[in-house]
């Protein structure tokens, strides 16, 4: 499951130089997750580094977006081998 930043987020601007993936970029009125890019983590830490570093606990699972270890585990692959 990718997740998301809640308009709660107080654009601190800790969780963007955080993410292995590049998932995550500054809106139009705060920050957002790609959820193409967004792992979790998965393949890079244990747990995902944006939460983290959040002051505000403003990140949650997205809903919209469900995926499994597995699946993420794939796209964390995926996102790799376009790097090359």
């Amino acid at each position: 499951m990718a997740l998301l930043i809640t308009d709660e987020c107080i654009n601190c601007d800790v969780c963007e130089p955080e993410c292995p993936n590049d998932a995550i970029s500054q809106g139009d009125t705060i920050y957002e997750i790609d959820p193409n890019k967004c792992t979790e983590c998965v393949g890079h830490y244990d747990t995902p580094q944006c939460v983290e570093v959040c002051p505000v606990d403003c990140i949650p699972k997205d809903p919209a977006h469900v995926e499994n270890n597995a699946q993420l585990q794939a796209k964390y692959e995926k996102l790799m081998a376009a790097k090359r």
